[in-house]
């Protein structure tokens, strides 16, 4: 692997974990905007359903493009959405700071938790689908 290709995982891994923290926090403010009450239901299915068909996309580009091996790709699609799970955490402070008077520090702790808590389930279906996609197609 040279420079070039470690510039690429890195950069797939902000682009996809930007992606996820930007539809988790503009879909449920789409929502908002609507004067339906079920559009919030709607948004979070949505917001489920794009972010799944991203996690898909990144699996099938680390497979197929950066010709990883299963382990690594399942790491680098968990990186991104550590990321993304940080990215909503950040925004859940800054909402709190902004919209509450009374900011909760334990709030403080999603900083940390929510990636964690994201990565290693991510990690595990990342590396069954890098592993099945092993199988169907070989990296050769």
């Amino acid at each position: 692997m040279n420079v070039s290709d470690n510039n690429r995982w890195v950069r797939a891994m902000i682009l996809f974990g930007v992606g996820y923290a930007f539809v988790g926090v503009t879909f449920p403010v789409l929502a908002n905007l609507s004067t339906l009450g079920e559009m919030q239901s709607i948004s979070r299915w949505a917001a489920w359903l794009v972010s799944v068909v991203a996690f898909m996309v990144h699996i099938v580009y680390e497979h197929f493009r950066q010709r990883g091996s299963p382990s690594l790709i399942a790491l680098h699609a968990s990186l991104a959405a550590a990321l993304g799970s940080f990215g909503l955490a950040v925004a859940a402070n800054v909402h709190e700071l902004l919209a509450t008077p009374n900011y909760r520090p334990s709030l403080a702790l999603a900083l940390v938790l929510w990636p964690i808590i994201t990565a290693v389930p991510a990690f595990m279906v990342a590396f069954a689908a890098a592993a099945g996609l092993g199988r169907i197609r070989p990296m050769s």
